[in-house]
């Protein structure tokens, strides 16, 4: 497991639908070694606040190994890193092989899962197309965020080290899969909102997911996807 790539960027206006719109999800590869702090890395910010960064999406890490698939969807885009908004391109970190709560060693700073990622329109702006917020989700390759506890840097290159995972946990898979499924085991989805590490936001929607397929009969049940 290493960094490919680190990018960072800035907030900038950019034309949606004749409207102008808010956004930092253009990063760009940068080649020295980057401070990692509490609520982003330095030279990166996020555009609204009320809806990304903070403590739980401090970082934000996607799979190397999803980009040729993407290429082969889209062979008349130019992939480079950062694509997605990442700021950690990462590789040997697919959404099966994480779970919440995970803490991974990059550089000298630890990172701390805490939830998949949830795209909103920007991500079609990005690719301009409106339509890739639901095949991106529906892709269940989302990668994932990251909070900070021991701030530190981290360079391309740098080995990733698993240090704790937590008995139990779900991975990433899993949680995109109750998130966007209307046919869940209400025993996982109990699991998923008991998850000491999941952020709040996420835990919220699946208790409220919870609350409603627990009153509805009939839903099929699936067998989580644990450790």
């Amino acid at each position: 497991m290493r960094v490919i790539s680190v990018n960072v960027g800035l907030p900038r206006q950019v034309e949606d639908d004749g409207d102008l719109v808010a956004t930092a999800i253009y990063k760009q590869p940068v080649a020295t070694r980057v401070a990692v702090r509490r609520l982003n890395l330095d030279g990166d910010q996020q555009a609204d606040l009320t809806v990304h960064g903070g403590p739980d999406k401090a970082v934000y890490l996607y799979s190397v190994e999803h980009y040729p698939e993407w290429q082969r969807e889209f062979p008349n885009l130019t992939f480079d890193y950062g694509q997605f908004g990442e700021n950690l391109t990462v590789q040997g970190l697919r959404e099966h092989e994480v779970f919440i709560g995970d803490r991974y060693r990059m550089g000298s700073a630890i990172l701390q899962v805490t939830q998949p990622r949830a795209p909103c329109f920007k991500l079609g702006i990005r690719f301009g197309r409106p339509r890739m917020v639901k095949q991106f989700l529906q892709s269940g390759k989302t990668g994932f965020y990251c909070a900070v506890l021991e701030e530190g840097d981290v360079g391309h290159g740098d080995d990733i080290a698993l240090i704790e995972r937590f008995f139990g946990s779900l991975s990433i898979a899993t949680l995109v899969e109750l998130y966007r499924s209307r046919h869940t085991d209400p025993d996982v989805l109990k699991r998923a909102v008991d998850l000491p590490h999941l952020a709040e936001p996420w835990r919220a929607h699946l208790a409220h997911k919870l609350t409603r397929v627990s009153t509805s009969p009939g839903k099929e049940r699936r067998e989580p996807d644990t450790q």
